[in-house]
């Protein structure tokens, strides 16, 4: 088996694809580019050819700049894809069009992979790694992961930042329905019957790592996930940032989110904080690493 492996996750919002060496636990070369495929799917049910062709250009366009094979990749597929009807006439297209061979994961695998990642983050990052929680913020569902040590107890929530703001037109109608999916949210962890003191709070995806990165003075051109991991998100740096966003022309928060994330970050913002509240926490630990560098690192097991 060779040491490198090429992992693809297409979520409801970002595709992103990953060169991984196993051998030395290291990520060769990496591309992400939003995509908006859960752009209209609360709408329409499907996932639209828009979407459906950016998708497809992302892919053609990172497998040049990476030189990678489509067809020798692994590739997985979340939440947009589990909701969306037309799913397996998207996947045929994406097949005879790219070569990728996407498969569709469900949550309960979802959340084991990302897992997987955040255990390999840990341990280069030489960070205790036994008791945690995850949050991962997508664009079509919110997980959470409970780590004790050995086990694991995963929750996903069938809201994320795009299915959130399609569903909600404005930011205030957004915030009353989040108080509603607090409740959802803190009776899973009450279920746990778990002292939260002993969990480190760790959050990925595009919501915390872009907070992590503007607290570094990072904007999305200099973006670098070396600096962003391990790094940590104070709850008072939402605020922060979203006073940030606010007070700035929609060019300069281009500028800092990147392209297709302005119309989401502030709803992501308010996903991460409604987290922070029911966890009890003050700061997070950030990481850029997720279920792309879990696929990767599975396939190796």
């Amino acid at each position: 088996m060779p040491n490198r492996i090429t992992a693809i996750d297409l979520g409801s919002n970002s595709f992103r694809v990953v060169i991984y060496d196993f051998k030395t636990n290291t990520i060769l070369n990496d591309y992400h580019e939003v995509v908006g495929m859960a752009d209209g799917l609360v709408q329409t049910g499907v996932i639209s050819q828009e979407a459906q062709t950016r998708v497809i250009d992302a892919i053609l366009a990172s497998s040049k700049q990476l030189n990678y094979d489509p067809k020798k990749a692994i590739c997985v597929t979340t939440a947009a894809m589990r909701y969306a009807s037309n799913n397996q006439e998207v996947l045929k297209n994406f097949k005879e069009t790219t070569g990728a061979n996407f498969k569709i994961i469900d949550s309960k695998e979802e959340a084991e992979l990302t897992l997987l990642a955040i255990k390999y983050a840990l341990k280069r990052e030489h960070l205790k790694n036994e008791k945690f929680i995850v949050l991962d913020i997508g664009g079509g569902s919110t997980e959470l992961i409970v780590n004790s040590k050995k086990t694991f107890i995963a929750k996903s929530f069938s809201f994320g930042i795009v299915t959130l703001a399609q569903e909600h037109n404005n930011i205030e109608k957004t915030k009353y329905a989040l108080t509603s999916l607090k409740k959802e949210i803190r009776a899973f962890i009450d279920s746990l019957k778990i002292k939260l003191d002993d969990y480190l709070f760790i959050a990925t995806a595009g919501t915390p790592t872009t907070v992590a990165a503007v607290n570094l003075g990072l904007d999305a051109y200099a973006y670098d996930k070396n600096l962003i991991n391990g790094s940590t998100v104070k709850k008072e740096d939402l605020n922060k940032a979203l006073t940030l966003f606010k007070n700035k022309p929609l060019e300069e928060i281009t500028k800092l989110v990147g392209k297709g994330r302005v119309e989401f970050i502030e709803v992501g913002i308010l996903i991460y904080e409604a987290i922070f509240e029911v966890l009890e926490k003050n700061e997070s630990i950030v990481f850029d690493d997720g279920l792309r560098e879990g696929v990767a690192i599975n396939s190796f097991l």
